[in-house]
């Protein structure tokens, strides 16, 4: 999760007709949207205000960017002490274990120190040295966290945790959940292009959602219906940085500890959950076309399409989801 600044509402509930809501916030160094039916605009604002006050106290807790953030304080204390979790977290662990089991170590939440060494956002980023990315690949490795009901250790000094492959997704999937108590069947969310849809949109079909064409910024190659699904779409060509003449990808392969070179430019995946979603998307692009859609095809739920060298790779059933 990215913090560039406090969450704040950008607009007040916007009621349509039918008592449809609209609501819009910065969160997660992203643009935030919830669109929504509730029983009555009293109902719909109050999920609104819920929402957004579990999404502002998520971020506080859980983004590595906030000095007195949970995560903050487990890798401060990296090689040296024990520090309590509590209960959320240590669901959100678990969650971590799947995913690093199911993707062969693809999704690894330790590569922060991999991240910090290819930062693309200092003022003037390198390449660096063979020596480095085998120093850092060194403190990577989900496999050694310690943990136990209630606390985590991160028994290297130098080790360090991040959710950002994972934390904006499982905040949209728990917002969702926050809805149904409120009444609310028919909502969209959508926290930066993370997306989950549940019931009708507001003009009574299925709810759609656009496929940016990564070889063409801003124009949609498709769209795909998402009513109770999750649509998410990891790409290399928004993000990164150039240096003595090669491009290099935001995104790091963890197995190698440098940047994604295998000219796969983006990975767009259907899923039941967003959380599922956004692991299997990046991990797709991580593997290539090949291997990222045998491991899409292996999860059983989920569909995905891959663009690598101008030519799109498809699940077997990704086409009956298209519009």
């Amino acid at each position: 999760m990215v913090l560039s600044e406090p969450i704040s509402t950008l607009a007040p509930v916007q009621w349509g007709k039918d008592e449809w809501g609209k609501v819009q916030f910065r969160a997660m160094g992203t643009g935030c949207q919830l669109i929504y039916r509730a029983p009555s605009r009293k109902q719909g604002v109050a999920f609104r205000d819920a929402a957004v006050e579990w999404v502002a106290d998520f971020e506080r807790k859980y983004s590595r960017y906030r000095a007195d953030s949970l995560i903050t304080a487990i890798n401060l204390a990296a090689g040296e002490a024990w520090v309590e979790t509590d209960a959320e977290l240590d669901g959100i662990f678990a969650l971590c274990d799947h995913y690093h089991w199911s993707t062969g170590g693809v999704f690894e939440p330790t590569a922060l120190p991999l991240q910090r060494l290819w930062d693309y956002q200092v003022e003037q980023p390198v390449a660096p040295s063979d020596q480095a990315i085998k120093t850092a690949l060194a403190l990577v490795g989900w496999n050694k966290v310690q943990r136990r009901p209630g606390s985590v250790h991160l028994p290297e000094p130098g080790m360090a945790v991040d959710l950002g492959g994972i934390g904006k997704e499982y905040a949209v999937d728990r917002v969702i959940e926050q809805s149904r108590p409120f009444g609310i069947i028919d909502i969209l969310v959508d926290f930066g292009r993370d997306v989950r849809a549940a019931g009708q949109s507001p003009d009574g079909g299925p709810w759609r959602v656009g496929l940016e064409h990564p070889m063409d910024q801003g124009r949609c190659w498709g769209g795909v219906r998402a009513s109770n699904r999750a649509v998410t779409t990891s790409g290399d060509y928004l993000r990164g940085f150039d240096f003595e003449g090669r491009r290099y990808s935001h995104i790091i392969d963890p197995r190698t500890g440098r940047p994604i070179d295998n000219s796969c430019r983006s990975a767009s995946v259907i899923a039941p959950t967003c959380t599922e979603a956004g692991v299997l998307s990046t991990a797709a692009l991580i593997l290539g076309h090949e291997q990222g859609v045998r491991l899409i095809e292996q999860t059983g739920f989920a569909q995905g399409c891959l663009w690598q060298g101008g030519t799109r790779y498809e699940s077997h059933r990704f086409a009956s989801c298209l519009i």
